[in-house]
């Protein structure tokens, strides 16, 4: 056997000893905490092999992060098990910003008990435990785990727990299709401290933990199933370093101040009362106003792009659901059908069957039968329908959100027919669409994602390959950022996801585009060609905003409640140094009114200084101030939402100024 073996480490060729580790190449780097070799992630203290390929991982690649959390887990874990002797082990996978782990305790974790888990997993840490990794046999790893009930359920799905370690109940990061592995937590003597069944990698030791902290406490069922047994999660977040745990810690805060639920009742712009249901929002008039401006102005681009407007039923009979396949697909997220129509003689006998109906969960079949109302010819596409369409979706009690997860919803929602070769055209122009409108309301950190044809799909592959290579070439004609998720559409329709960051680094999905190769088919409709035959058109369907109260919310959170004057429910608030200015603080509000500005007149029994602050909490852009030298003058005290003033401002002027920043919508 020879003595060295030639690698390729971070894509240049080497030659070094037999039985050298990935931690060995990148010793004199103290951030690479594990090594990619191949696609395949792996601990540093992996042996390599002779014609591998290996790229160091940071602590602070996406990689690393997702590691150094694994770890933090299972020291977690670690820890639960020392002051909860008989608590049973779940999963702990890494998540986005974190991880968390499952525990069968007999009583629910309470805030002190984080405490004293933290004080323990900062003492693991300081021990430098080792993690140690061993392949074991299916009866092993059951003889070793045998006190671990959910374990044990875990070893018997191995095989069937791929996905990645974010999958939806967390078993992949326990097993996957290839051997099982426990990994030992080894202290500086040689003694085994703690172990678990897991797939790995982790860092080369419990030292190697920078910054951690504990969140919270939540239910969870086992893995995700309501039918199981409901377990103790713990969450918690790690970083690569205590400035970066700060930093993310200071995001949540600021994400807190602006949680659009809590603006949306400090501001009086909407409400979720339980005498009408979980998920179904009320909107009072100030929100109100801002969203018909957000409409109006969604509308009127629109109708300037060639769209045309159209109205849909909110409820539908469940034969043009089946059809479309909505109903076989989507079933279990709808709200249960209404059964109706139904007809008896006077004996009670059924003469005729009811049929049952659905409130609709998306508009696209509606669309469909406006386009299939007549005949079609292609001089009429593109045909593009718009809609700000109402549709309901049973979202379960634990994912609802506010505005940015509820029941019922308003798409604004778009249907685009056109043929074979108008599809790249009409791609690269709603996409061009579709930013400009966003930038629009003040958004301009875009990204996308362009989700390709998955393993199982249906239509032919040449319709696959020129519906995908429209959408990217749209993206490349953008110049959108962008990355490819293979195999991650739909199996009906390849899509574009739009991607916006918001004012504190978060980032949305948004817009979609998603060319539809089936729903013509289905419900069968077509277009007279230039040469007389039938032949079916391409479907895109385009959601802008996603929904209105969505994208609302998000809004909300991304100005912090302080719209800009064109998007603000009050403009503009008057205020009065003393009751006998109110008459000429009117005459001004009148103005302003003329020109289609909403101003408010302060006329309460507050006094001035109160009534300024009260314009401030409600995040009005403009206030108007006016005393005796004002009246005088024909003047305002024109003071902005940042506290600055303008004294002595003729009326005009400030009329001048607050129209000008609201029509070129000035994002102050």
């Amino acid at each position: 056997m020879s003595d060295h073996i030639r690698i390729v480490v971070a894509g240049a060729e080497r030659q070094v000893d037999t039985g050298t580790t990935a931690a060995d190449l990148f010793a004199d780097d103290p951030a690479v905490i594990a090594a990619r070799v191949g696609d395949q992630l792996v601990d540093l203290a992996r042996p390599l092999a002779d014609g591998e390929k290996i790229d160091p991982v940071p602590i602070d690649s996406d990689d690393g992060r997702a590691i150094l959390r694994h770890s933090t887990a299972h020291v977690l874990a670690q820890a639960v098990q020392e002051l909860f002797p008989h608590a049973k082990l779940g999963v702990g996978p890494p998540v986005e910003n974190g991880f968390y782990y499952d525990f069968d305790v007999a009583e629910p974790f309470t805030p002190e008990d984080l405490k004293q888990l933290e004080k323990r997993m900062q003492r693991i840490m300081k021990e430098r435990q080792q993690f140690v990794r061993r392949a074991v046999a299916d009866d092993e790893a059951r003889a070793e785990l045998a006190d671990e009930p959910y374990k044990l359920e875990l070893i018997g799905l191995k095989g069937g727990a791929e996905g990645g370690e974010s999958g939806p109940d967390g078993a992949a990061a326990e097993v996957g299709s290839g051997e099982l592995t426990i990994y030992d937590n080894v202290r500086r003597g040689g003694e085994v401290a703690w172990k678990d069944l897991c797939r790995g990698p982790h860092l080369p030791t419990t030292k190697h933990i920078p910054a951690f902290k504990l969140m919270r406490v939540a239910a969870a069922y086992w893995r995700g199933d309501e039918s199981n047994r409901q377990l103790q999660r713990i969450y918690g977040t790690a970083w690569e370093s205590k400035d970066e745990l700060q930093a993310y810690l200071d995001r949540l805060a600021e994400a807190e101040r602006r949680d659009h639920r809590k603006l949306g009742a400090q501001l009086d712009l909407f409400s979720f009362p339980e005498e009408i249901g979980s998920g179904l929002a009320v909107w009072h008039p100030k929100g109100a106003v801002v969203r018909r401006v957000m409409e109006e102005y969604s509308r009127q681009r629109h109708e300037t792009s060639g769209y045309e407007f159209v109205y849909t039923p909110h409820i539908t009979k469940d034969s043009l659901f089946e059809q479309s396949g909505h109903l076989s697909f989507y079933k279990d997220d709808l709200y249960p059908p209404v059964h109706l129509d139904a007809e008896y003689d006077a004996e009670g006998n059924l003469r005729k069957p009811g049929q049952d109906y659905y409130l609709k969960p998306m508009n696209c079949p509606m669309h469909t039968m406006v386009f299939k109302s007549r005949g079609r010819s292609y001089r009429e596409l593109p045909l593009r329908l718009f809609e700000f369409g109402m549709v309901y979706r049973y979202e379960r009690s634990g994912v609802v959100h506010g505005l940015v997860r509820s029941r019922g919803f308003t798409q604004d929602d778009a249907h685009i027919f056109c043929t074979p070769e108008q599809l790249a055209g009409e791609l690269a122009s709603l996409l061009e669409f579709v930013l400009g409108l966003l930038r629009d309301y003040g958004l301009s950190r875009f990204r996308a994602e362009l989700s390709t044809r998955p393993e199982k799909f249906v239509g032919n592959i040449e319709d696959w390959n020129q519906a995908e290579a429209a959408l990217e070439e749209a993206l490349k004609k953008a110049e959108l950022p962008y990355t490819i998720n293979e195999g991650d559409g739909a199996f009906y329709a390849p899509k574009i996801d739009v991607h916006v960051t918001d004012a504190i680094g978060r980032s949305w999905q948004l817009s979609t585009l998603q060319v539809d190769l089936q729903t013509p088919v289905r419900l069968d409709v077509e277009y007279t060609a230039a040469d007389g035959t039938r032949q079916r058109p391409y479907m895109i369907h385009r959601a802008l905003f996603g929904s209105i109260e969505r994208f609302f919310g998000i809004l909300l959170e991304h100005y912090a409640g302080a719209f800009p004057p064109w998007l603000a429910p009050v403009q503009v608030a008057s205020i009065p140094i003393a009751d006998h200015h109110v008459p000429y603080l009117d005459e001004v509000a009148a103005k302003l009114r003329e020109r289609g500005v909403r101003v408010d007149v302060d006329t309460s029994d507050d006094r001035m200084q109160k009534k300024i602050r009260n314009a401030q909490t409600q995040k009005v852009p403009y206030m108007l101030l006016a005393g005796d030298d004002d009246v005088a003058q024909g003047a305002v005290s024109f003071r902005y939402r940042d506290g600055t003033q303008k004294n002595g401002v003729p009326v005009d002027d400030a009329i001048a100024e607050i129209v000008d920043a609201v029509e070129r919508r000035v994002q102050v």
